[in-house]
């Protein structure tokens, strides 16, 4: 069931209190937690890079991170449940009242890796008889 929570990052401040070796780790498992409850997330780094959409996670690269994830959640936080993950107090407080805050610590001694099962991902086409699946394909074809 989703959640409808956007969840927004605090990038180099997660990289470095998290076990992620590199950004591109970091980004993987975020873009899983959001993807598997459903929700959406903002992944904010300091500097310069290429911003990406990987899934459900934005991924966007500023001079001042701090500055885009205090605007983020002050547009956000009126409309939707917005969870600012840092450990900035400055940036925690800045969000305003409305936001919920998890500190980059928390964050990660909280989070479950993604297990997958070992037959692989599991879609609708498993769940069907055969005589429904060879419908479905029937209809597919036109015939």
């Amino acid at each position: 069931m989703p959640d409808g929570t956007l969840y927004l990052f605090d990038g180099y401040n997660l990289l470095h209190a998290g076990p992620h070796e590199d950004v591109r780790e970091l980004v993987d498992a975020l873009a899983s937690f959001v993807a598997l409850r459903g929700a959406r997330g903002v992944v904010v780094f300091d500097g310069v890079g290429d911003d990406a959409d990987r899934g459900p996670l934005r991924v966007v690269y500023a001079p001042h991170a701090d500055t885009v994830l205090e605007r983020l959640a002050a547009e956000s936080r009126a409309r939707e449940h917005v969870v600012l993950v840092t450990s900035d107090s400055t940036v925690a407080a800045a969000a305003g009242l409305e936001v919920a805050k998890l500190s980059s610590q928390t964050f990660f001694r909280d989070l479950e890796p993604a297990v997958l099962s070992p037959e692989g991902p599991r879609g609708l086409a498993d769940r069907l008889d055969d005589e429904t699946r060879a419908r479905l394909e029937r209809l597919r074809r036109g015939e």
